[in-house]
């Protein structure tokens, strides 16, 4: 990182965090409050950050087989009383519309917190016979949930996001689905997010309302706290008999088919924030950037200057790179904070004495670090740069996932590393809820999820010492 502030308008992240993340998300132009309290005005900046995530997604979506949808926004109280789980888990997020212009509705009608009924209610119409499945279907759309505290991309009341909802002929389908789907994610933050994953299963307690499973990818944020970064449910087939789906197998007999879900949102911006970012703003990956690189002219009013900066824009651009020149009236330091605070990942400079020797100067948001290029290697450079700042950026967030990852036996030791480091906590857990709410209580920390790669740290639950053979990953999360 940057040893010296450039931008005086943020908090530093060591004094307040939270007023941190406020200042970055404001003053890099990714998000604006609006009128109507708890909902926000995603910005174009903020925006084209979604749909470089939206675009990476729906290539995978597509390829996997997966057609885009559209359902209503309304769900009428009925429909979505008709799974029990599923509404009691979200009755307290729902917002309602009672008049439809100046007539009261005969029926309130939900504006959808999610969409699994009226995907379900759709399905009962159209699968009919075993030929009719898999039905690999998703959905970009909005969703309102009712939150009672907002935080601009952590927590909106209307948020961006795709649902996924898939149905299967059988169990081991949707299962396959289910963490095929998980895989997916876990690609988009590791390979593009440059934000290393913990793969798991939530606990009973913190799984979906109507879900027998529920898969996550958990992430560490830079000051150790967790972010559920997607996650991806199997339903069995239970939403499917309460809606009476059925459709008749190869044996002409009438079965009730299996059901999964999966989503990501526009909370993900808010984990690249707080993983990559540093007290000068964003720093985004390279991959993910809507600008890849900004070519900023040194002693524009010099002849030839401009229009050489124009020259390397086009060669970039010709070579795949996202990448805008800044020809404003602005001085070039107000240019190179402006853009530092925006995360731009690669900085070129060009002035007189760069022509001149026939070369541009290249640094790093990551690191600062400054190095001359040859403009005959303009395009290879740039490209080895913007790969080495994805992989540098990858590798800090390991590191502090590692480093901030301890081993507790005991529910003691689990609230001494608490207090004292933070982060994520290791520790054996004999499946019982009562223990984990126990955890909860003593240690304030909650499930992050059982992941898939268990080890073995003694032979005994962490809580209350009983025989246990699952590991959990515990953590405050946002």
């Amino acid at each position: 990182m940057s040893k010296e502030k450039t931008v005086e308008q943020i908090t530093d992240m060591e004094q307040d965090f939270g007023q941190w993340f406020t200042d970055v998300v404001i003053r890099a132009e990714l998000i604006s409050y609006s009128g109507a309290k708890g909902f926000f005005v995603l910005r174009p900046y903020g925006y084209a950050i979604w749909e470089n995530i939206q675009a990476m997604l729906d290539r995978r979506f597509k390829e996997l087989g997966h057609e885009n949808v559209s359902m209503p926004v309304l769900i009428p109280e009925s429909l979505l009383q008709m799974e029990k789980d599923h509404v009691d888990g979200f009755a307290p997020e729902c917002a309602w519309v009672t008049f439809g212009g100046s007539e009261e509705l005969e029926e309130r009608m939900c504006i959808r917190p999610t969409s699994e009924v009226l995907f379900c209610d759709h399905w009962a119409q159209v699968v009919k016979s075993w030929r009719d499945l898999p039905k690999l279907y998703n959905q970009w759309c909005s969703v309102l949930r009712w939150e009672k505290s907002t935080r601009p991309f952590l927590r909106h009341r209307e948020f961006l996001w795709q649902e996924g909802h898939t149905l299967h002929a059988t169990a081991k389908e949707a299962l396959e689905e289910t963490e095929q789907m998980l895989e997916v994610y876990a690609e988009l933050y590791e390979d593009y997010l440059a934000m290393p994953v913990i793969r798991g299963r939530k606990t009973d307690k913190e799984k979906f309302a109507g879900a027998e499973r529920t898969y996550a990818v958990e992430c560490m944020m830079h000051d150790k706290k967790a972010l559920q970064g997607g996650t991806s449910h199997y339903f069995g087939d239970g939403f499917a008999k309460a809606f009476n789906i059925a459709f008749s197998d190869k044996n002409n007999t009438l079965t009730a088919p299996f059901e999964t879900s999966w989503g990501l949102s526009t909370r993900s911006i808010g984990g690249i924030i707080m993983t990559h970012g540093d007290n000068n703003g964003l720093s985004l990956p390279p991959r993910i950037a809507p600008i890849q690189a900004i070519v900023i002219p040194v002693a524009m009013h010099k002849e030839g200057v401009k229009e050489k900066a124009e020259e390397l824009v086009e060669r970039l651009k010709t070579a795949g790179i996202r990448v805008k020149s800044d020809t404003s009236d602005q001085s070039p330091g107000w240019k190179f904070a402006e853009h530092e605070m925006k995360g731009v990942p690669l900085r070129i400079e060009i002035g007189p004495k760069d022509i001149e020797n026939n070369q541009c100067v290249a640094c790093r948001r990551d690191t600062g670090e400054k190095q001359a290029i040859a403009l005959p290697a303009l395009e290879e450079n740039v490209s080895r740069l913007l790969d080495d700042i994805q992989k540098n950026l990858f590798k800090r967030a390991k590191n502090n996932l590692v480093e901030n990852t301890r081993e507790a036996k005991s529910i003691d030791e689990a609230k001494e590393i608490m207090e004292k480091h933070g982060g994520f906590i290791e520790t054996m857990w004999c499946g019982s809820a009562q223990c984990e709410e126990k955890m909860k209580e003593a240690a304030g920390v909650t499930s992050r999820c059982i992941p898939f790669e268990q080890k073995s740290i003694g032979s005994t639950c962490a809580i209350c010492n009983k025989p246990a053979d699952t590991m959990v990953v515990w953590g405050g999360a946002y």
